[in-house]
């Protein structure tokens, strides 16, 4: 079997036979009148008039010998097939085909269609032309790329050689135009915030960090889609809006975690979390319908049904079933008091969560706990009774002013999305970001940043609103995939030479 290197020698050969001849070997122009898809749809009429067309794309396949060859052609919107013969071709084109021309070119040929013996639509070719000469033989047909690193890196052959991948892309697509069709007609407003902040907010997540040369002073890569400007612009009398963008948290990579990816969110005033479970429910199902056709759906090994009555799940009641720690009144079962740093430390060690050395904090104690509890839960749902301290954008709960109305979507074990009944008291966000600033003193590197010029916004008042969002985190659980897999170009570190 040849190199690489050999193949890659070969068709150089060949790429300077077409210069010889003064053909380009990759013209400008195309002489193509018709994709291949339709030709597909108008082929009865095609061939019952023999009109003569160009089409072309590239050959995933020749096979023949003697005095004819079949190729397959592939142009992105279809598979074609095409005959050469040498007596309709011509000697000199027919043989001149066979010198040059690989699997894995991009051509154009001319001719008009008929319908073979075994039924299949083809071209009968009558002149063909050079469009782009492949210097690299395509990964073999049925086993494709197998390295999974590798298929990451040269996803294009990936996605080239198999169909099923293609698939997931364009659904994906879609999965985000049904999104942005829905809102549209919900009568919200897409909009654009920045990427590039100088405090990052409306998430906990550490943010990248980069330096801005015209204005000599380090600033952020957003962590949410632009959540502190869009409530800005409630406050401007915008009275919904969303955005579909890129945010980029600096942390770790896993099956279900990105440092950059798109992620939805949306505003609405004059509405609440309660009021939000609703449309967030309308708004999954017709995910659903629209994107897979079915309401149902097999993730991991949970079997989801998203037509089914969305449970409601107790934050707090199940942390302290399990753990006997009361997130909200912060008592521990053990002693029966307030917990401390020494009890926080040892429902870490009993529970085996890791803290990667940092002094162990309620917040994050209590959101370990919950992931450990999280996993077994199969949705759908919404998580509820979250504390105050847990959640530094959310309206206090009117019912219990120590936990916030605000609700998680689960499903499959995960967490897939976010809203709560925004807070609009510019006294209590003040206070709220004092806390988170406090974290952050102490080390926590995930603590929101205390952003003071939002805090005045509010201060100009700003309405009752709810406030939702997702990532594509979602669409990698409905087609049961890790979340790389569905990324078109995830990043790699650069290849060693």
């Amino acid at each position: 079997m040849s190199s690489i290197d050999e193949i890659r020698d070969i068709r150089i050969k060949k790429l300077e036979l077409l210069k010889s001849k003064g053909i380009d070997p990759y013209p400008a122009e195309t002489k193509r009148e018709i994709s291949l898809k339709e030709a597909i749809e108008n082929f009865n009429n095609l061939e019952t008039k023999k009109e003569t067309k160009w089409i072309g794309g590239r050959i995933m396949s020749i096979r023949g010998q003697g005095a004819i060859v079949f190729l397959t052609l592939n142009d992105g919107t279809g598979i074609f097939q095409g005959l050469l013969k040498k007596d309709i071709l011509s000697e000199d084109k027919f043989n001149f085909f066979n010198e040059v021309v690989d699997i894995g070119d991009f051509i154009e040929i001319q001719g008009i269609f008929f319908t073979t013996k075994r039924g299949e639509k083809t071209m009968e070719t009558k002149d063909w032309r050079m469009l782009s000469k492949s210097l690299r033989p395509l990964p073999e047909k049925w086993h494709g790329l197998q390295d999974v690193e590798e298929r990451f890196r040269k996803r294009y052959l990936d996605i080239l050689m198999n169909p099923d991948i293609k698939e997931v892309f364009e659904k994906k697509a879609k999965f985000w135009n049904t999104i942005r069709e829905y809102l549209v007609s919900k009568n919200f407003l897409e909009v654009e915030t920045p990427i590039i902040e100088n405090t990052t907010g409306g998430a906990d997540a550490r943010p990248f960090v980069t330096h801005h040369n015209a204005l000599n002073m380090d600033v952020y890569l957003r962590i949410s889609a632009g959540e502190l400007w869009q409530k800005k612009l409630l406050v401007a009398g915008f009275p919904r809006t969303f955005e579909i963008g890129r945010i980029f948290r600096n942390e770790g990579i896993s099956n279900e975690h990105l440092q950059d990816y798109t992620q939805l969110e949306y505003y609405m005033a004059y509405s609440d979390y309660k009021a939000g479970m609703e449309i967030t429910k309308e708004l999954y199902r017709l995910i659903g319908e629209k994107v897979f056709g079915t309401t149902k759906f097999k993730i991991k090994e949970f079997s989801i049904d998203l037509n089914d009555e969305w449970q409601m799940y107790d934050f707090s009641k199940l942390i302290n079933e399990r753990f006997g720690l009361n997130p909200v009144t912060e008592i521990y079962s053990k002693t029966g008091k307030k917990v401390t740093s020494s009890d926080l430390k040892n429902i870490y060690e009993k529970t085996g969560i890791s803290h990667e050395d940092m002094e162990p904090n309620l917040a994050r104690t209590v959101d370990s706990l919950w992931k450990i509890i999280r996993k077994e839960i199969a949705g759908p749902g919404f998580l509820v009774n979250v504390p105050v301290y847990l959640e530094p954008l959310a309206k206090r709960n009117r019912n219990n002013s120590a936990t916030v109305e605000r609700f998680q979507v689960i499903i499959a074990g995960s967490e897939m999305g976010k809203g709560f009944s925004e807070l609009n008291d510019p006294i209590d966000q003040r206070a709220r970001f004092m806390e988170q600033q406090a974290l952050r003193d102490a080390g926590d590197e995930e603590a929101q940043m205390a952003d003071m010029e939002f805090v005045e916004a509010l201060e100009y008042a700003m309405p009752p609103a709810f406030g939702f969002g997702f990532s594509e985190r979602l669409f990698s659980f409905l087609v049961d995939k890790p979340v790389r897999e569905t990324q078109l170009f995830p990043l790699m570190r650069p290849k060693k030479e």
